[in-house]
């Protein structure tokens, strides 16, 4: 492991401790050349499945492109790294946990999807507009009127103020 800092190669560990529900272990460690400390991260390396795309092209289910499209989608929203983290593993260990080697795009985009609607609607029409290629503003309307009829049929959620219990 070289230094992020002076590149030097040599570095001993400080503390190590396990991270996210115990799927990961980091790592803190100093550098014998610069004496900086950095912090590694460990992740088990699982056998992940091949993505198949629409053109029938394969390639390696790649967890920072579920990253990055969800840092796109949430951008100025409020939604945290740590809850793009959340979904991306969510949406990593699914995939994984399939005992198919190949699973196709639109199962990982679906999920996606699924995770975004729970989380921001803004950010789920955004990522849709982009994964649905919507052809015309008629697609891109019929989308939202399905999300607007969702959000009439669900209970309105608890405002940030608003008091649990009897009102007291």
């Amino acid at each position: 492991m070289r230094c992020p800092f002076c590149r030097h190669r040599g570095n001993r560990v400080i503390d190590s401790r396990l991270a996210n529900d115990g799927t990961l272990i980091r790592r803190r460690r100093a550098c014998s050349g610069c004496k900086r400390r950095f912090t590694t991260y460990e992740r088990v390396e699982e056998a992940a499945p091949m993505v198949v795309k629409k053109d029938d092209r394969r390639e390696p289910f790649d967890r920072a492109k579920i990253v990055a499209g969800l840092k796109r989608a949430c951008e100025k929203r409020p939604v945290s790294m740590e809850t793009i983290e959340q979904i991306a593993n969510n949406i990593e260990t699914a995939m994984t946990e399939q005992s198919e080697r190949e699973v196709p795009s639109s199962a990982v985009g679906a999920a996606v999807m699924n995770e975004l609607h729970k989380i921001d609607q803004v950010a789920y029409v955004r990522f849709a507009s982009v994964y649905r290629q919507f052809k015309d503003i008629d697609e891109f309307m019929h989308e939202l009127e399905d999300l607007i009829n969702q959000r009439k049929q669900a209970p309105a959620p608890r405002s940030a103020g608003e008091k649990k219990g009897n009102g007291a």
